[in-house]
């Protein structure tokens, strides 16, 4: 088994890459899809979640308000460390289990978007850094996106630095061109590391 950190600054293409690399018949643990999962209506960890914030951060259906608890998170750098606090043992419990439950051959991919910022580099065997200019960041989340200057901004500069994340990588992923060079380059890097697992 070879393990894979995969990050990438918010709407540098990461989740494209992941899709990719799962298609490769790669085992991808999703920290983002886990992180849903672990504040699921019904769960200890939004119970956790409400208690440290306050009910007022869930939609009137009792799930957790994403884009209210992002607004608070993402700008207030003690709140985004409290939530974290929470979150942050919870998918890294999950995200084991399901490590542990893959092939013993298989390349498997951590998605984690914050892999830079949380210090965990240097567990993997491998760090895939999907890497944009921050202007094109910016551009796709006031297109693509729909969001306002001030949010994207917050968003952006609650990451690490591009530098930061290219620190990190083994390898690196320019998303800049076309789908087609993408993908290329994905099967090019999932194939080598394939041959290491």
């Amino acid at each position: 088994m070879i393990r894979v950190g995969l990050t990438g600054g918010v709407a540098s293409g990461k989740s494209t890459v992941s899709a990719m690399l799962a298609e490769l018949g790669a085992v991808v643990v999703d920290a983002d899809l886990i992180a849903r999962e672990v504040v699921a209506r019904g769960t200890s960890g939004l119970a956790a979640v409400v208690e440290e914030f306050g009910a007022g951060l869930l939609t009137p259906e009792g799930d957790l308000d994403r884009p209210a608890m992002g607004r608070l998170v993402f700008g207030d750098a003690g709140a985004r460390k409290r939530l974290e606090a929470i979150i942050h043992p919870l998918v890294h419990q999950r995200s084991a289990r399901l490590e542990a439950e893959a092939p013993a051959d298989a390349v498997v991919v951590h998605d984690i978007p914050l892999l830079a910022e949380g210090g965990r580099a240097g567990g993997f065997d491998a760090v895939v850094v999907v890497d944009v200019p921050p202007d094109v960041q910016l551009a796709r989340m006031l297109g693509d996106r729909g969001w306002t200057r001030e949010d994207a901004v917050s968003r952006i500069a609650a990451q690490a630095t591009r530098e930061q994340r290219l620190a990190i990588a083994t390898h690196v992923v320019d998303n800049t061109g076309t789908l087609d060079q993408l993908r290329a380059r994905v099967a090019e890097i999932h194939a080598e590391l394939a041959a290491r697992a």
